[in-house]
Formats: structure tokens, sequence, C-alpha cells
């Protein structure tokens, strides 16, 4: 099979995984969420995902294709042959590279304007795994294609961790649950342990940085088991696409001040 035709199967795949999440969570909610307000959500996570996709398709997938036909033979792996072996360390390797840069995104200011944007819904549910800031993307995409030279991974491997990352981006964001899933997510990252990334308070959304693993979290003791009071930001308000791609370049230290300088209404 080409590497056209897997790509093609692994996106089909995710469609129907996106399309089957929705019915699930829908019919069996792990918290139920108002309508109204699960529909403004689902409008502006998909127009995010719309426009991100609009200008970055040039950018991303085929950016860490190009860099791996040309230059993946430099890397770590690159000597090694074609095996289920090197399959699985570039994966490993791969899904701890984004662990990395998931961790720095929540620990530096400049990174975490543009990251805090996937914060900033009020809902979780499986639409908040489309959305994302551009320029967080961009960023993102120029780290992976640093990670395909440092790694030496190939570009047949490099299309199937990144349509695999997508699976599991939709499947940790969906609002359900399932039996057995506090086990489950001793090996990969589960609804359970992401939602808590999603938690309103800083102390508890700095946590389970994970992606597909949950290992590093564990190795890395930044793994907490909790289920969160409430969803979102606190001072962050979202409800169309202008305000979400606008929150980038507000800082919450800025508009704690702006608060701050507003007089506040006498009771």
């Amino acid at each position: 099979m080409t590497l056209s035709g897997i790509e093609g199967y692994l996106f089909g795949g995710a469609v129907l995984l996106f399309a089957v999440l929705l019915v699930v969570e829908k019919k069996y909610p792990f918290v139920p969420v108002a309508k109204e307000e699960l529909k403004k959500s689902f409008a502006t996570n998909t127009g995010a995902f719309l426009i991100n996709n609009l200008i970055m398709s040039a950018l991303s997938l085929s950016s860490l294709l190009i860099v791996a036909s040309n230059y993946a033979h430099y890397g770590l792996l690159g000597g090694m042959p074609d095996s289920l072996l090197k399959w699985v360390l570039s994966f490993i390797l791969f899904d701890f590279a984004v662990y990395v840069w998931h961790y720095l995104g929540h620990k530096y200011e400049f990174l975490w304007r543009f990251h805090k944007i996937h914060h900033s819904d009020k809902c979780y549910h499986v639409t908040t795994g489309l959305r994302f800031h551009v320029l967080d993307q961009f960023l993102e995409v120029l780290v992976k294609c640093f990670c395909v030279v440092l790694f030496g991974v190939p570009a047949s491997i490099v299309v199937v961790c990144e349509l695999v990352r997508m699976f599991f981006v939709l499947f940790h964001h969906g609002n359900f649950t399932f039996p057995g899933e506090r086990l489950v997510s001793w090996l990969i990252i589960t609804p359970h342990l992401h939602r808590a990334h999603h938690s309103t308070l800083r102390a508890e959304h700095d946590s389970n940085f994970g992606i597909v693993l949950s290992v590093w979290d564990i190795i890395f003791r930044t793994r907490k088991e909790l289920v969160p009071a409430q969803i979102g930001l606190e001072l962050i308000e979202a409800e169309n696409l202008v305000q979400l791609f606008s929150l980038a370049f507000l800082t919450e230290r800025r508009l704690a001040r702006l608060l701050h300088l507003v007089p506040r209404r006498r009771a």
C-alpha cells in the first residue's frame, strides 16, 4: 500500500472516530452540558479548525514530509533499517517530544498565550480537540520538523504518528467515560486524565501533559487524577472566532490589570 493510501485510510478513520465520539458523548455524557452552551462551543471550535486547516494545510504535514524525505537519514534512527522496531521507537520518541512541547506551552508565558486558546473552552467535549490558535500549531510544526531530523523519522512513520495523535486528541477530549478507564489510563491518556488537564485551577491544569502514552506523566510526576470542579479559564472568555484568535495577544496579567482599573459597582 502506498503512503497516500495509508494516509487516506487513517484520515477516513479519524473522521469516523470523530462522528462516533459525538454520538457517544451525546448519549452517555460524563457531565451534562446545556444545549445552547454546547452549540456555541461546537461552532467556535469547528470554525477554528476549518480556519486553521485552511492556513496550515500547506505547512503542517507537507512540511514534515518534505523534511523527512530530505533529512531524516541524519537522525538517531536514520541508519536503522525499516522495521517494526524502528516504527515503535519513532512513535515513542515523537510522543515524548510532544509531551515536552506541551509542558513548555504551560510553563512559558509566550507559548501559553497561544496554547491557552485551547483551554479557554468552558465546555469539555470532542470538538475541544479542534480548538487551537493557528500560531500555536505553526510553532508546533517547526518543533516537529526539528524532531524529524533529530530522530531520523522517515515520511511513512511521520504520517502514521500524526494521524494516530489526531485519533487520541479526539478520543481524550470526549465527554464520556467507559468501564475500566482508570486502569487503561495507566497505559494511554483517557478522557478521565485529560479532563483534569482542562481544570480552571492552574495547579490542576498544569498536569497530564501526555497525548498518547501516559508513561511520561508517571515518570516526570505530572500525573494527577481528579474530577475538576470547573472547566476553562477564569478570566478568559472566547465565545466567537474573533475573540478566540485575539486572546493570544492579551495575557491574563494584563487583563487583570485592566479589570482593576475599572471601578467596581457599589452595592
